[in-house]
């Protein structure tokens, strides 16, 4: 009973600190850091699996997730910032957060990028809070595995595992918000 307080109360102050998070970094340097970590997230992923090149080819738009953690003690959490691509020109930012419940242990850092079939799938995604549900789940990235994977409602999601060590047989699903990089001032 003690142990499912404390993974509970971590769950709880996990959820804390994110909800503080922007989902544009607030600082020059912050979105020239983010741009960097994405751009060598897609160089890690091309060269896990040449064959992600026809997503890149096709699809109208994705995000990029350069650096999530996914912690977890029974309940568990994760975070992400990234960047939104239209016709492979950076439009916005975007965050994403995960929530579980279920078997799972650790924590692990991981790469992740969702591609979009069409301008519908990603308008729908840049309209606000987006979420996966339980349904939709990434191919784990390593030679070969993107030749063989498609779509699923629009979205093609593909991850690859940074570092760390994961015990999870959980149920959960992501929610992502997106900002677009333009933001107009008004008129004072």
């Amino acid at each position: 009973m003690k142990t499912i307080k404390i993974g509970l109360m971590c769950f709880f102050a996990f959820g804390l600190l994110v909800c503080g998070c922007a989902v544009t970094p607030e600082k020059p340097k912050g979105k020239a850091v983010l741009s960097i970590d994405s751009n060598e997230a897609v160089a890690i992923m091309k060269e896990k699996d040449s064959s992600i090149q026809k997503f890149f080819d096709k699809s109208y738009g994705y995000a990029v997730l350069p650096k999530v953690f996914k912690g977890a003690f029974v309940a568990g959490g994760a975070y992400g910032k990234g960047e939104v691509y239209e016709q492979n020109q950076m439009v916005g930012y975007c965050d994403m957060t995960q929530a579980t419940l279920g078997f799972s242990f650790g924590g692990e850092f991981f790469r992740e990028i969702v591609f979009f079939r069409d301008k519908e799938d990603l308008d729908k995604f840049k309209s606000g809070e987006f979420t996966f549900s339980a349904q939709v789940t990434g191919v784990v990235l390593k030679a070969g595995a993107a030749a063989k994977a498609d779509y699923k409602a629009g979205m093609a999601v593909f991850i690859a595992a940074d570092s760390g060590l994961m015990v999870d047989a959980s149920l959960g699903g992501q929610k992502f918000s997106y900002e677009s990089k333009v933001i107009l001032k008004k008129a004072e």
